[in-house]
């Protein structure tokens, strides 16, 4: 952890000497699909150390921009996602995938409850080895606690494309919880 305990600043014939140590924040991405993007974004915002989830597309064709009608005509091959900005300090990509395995369920194909479609798969999009290497341990000891089979796919991250406005903290703008 790097401080910051030898500043001393001149104000007004005062010296301003700060209260240390100052933490550097350790900022991450994470990106989960996992159904229809609303109910994923609000449950990640909930965490500690979450800074940010944002509604969007990654998985699909190379595309300049995406839209929710696209995703949803079944031509772009997206997935529905969020990807969250975390502290790693505050908390852990293992518990993200908690969280994760937590809120949807990863044995049905392109699915989740009545929506239906490839942009409702189950993924974890990792963004470097250590997430890649995580998120397998994290699915094997997640599928000791199942009967049926995780179809979960594990795939490197790609390019994210926000969703449209409108998107972005739905169910929290409605005063809902679930879809």
């Amino acid at each position: 952890m790097k401080t910051f305990q030898t500043l001393n600043l001149r104000r007004n014939n005062f010296i301003y000497k700060p209260n240390p140590p100052y933490k550097i924040m350790a900022k991450e991405k994470a990106t989960f699909g996992a159904g229809c993007f609303w109910h994923i974004e609000l449950e990640f915002s909930k965490l500690q150390g979450v800074l940010k989830a944002e509604s969007g597309y990654m998985g699909g064709k190379a595309m300049s921009k995406v839209t929710y009608e696209q995703v949803c005509s079944n031509t772009t091959g997206h997935a529905e996602v969020v990807q969250v900005t975390f502290d790693n300090k505050k908390i852990s990509y293992s518990e993200l995938l908690k969280t994760f395995w937590k809120i949807h369920n990863p044995t049905t194909l392109n699915r989740q409850g009545m929506d239906i479609g490839t942009q409702y798969r189950s993924v974890i999009f990792y963004h470097n080895e250590k997430q890649k290497t995580q998120a397998k341990n994290s699915l094997k000891e997640h599928q000791k606690t199942l009967s049926e089979k995780i179809l979960t796919k594990i795939v490197k991250a790609s390019k994210f494309h926000k969703a449209e406005e409108y998107h972005q903290k739905y169910l929290l703008k409605r005063g809902r919880n679930t879809c």
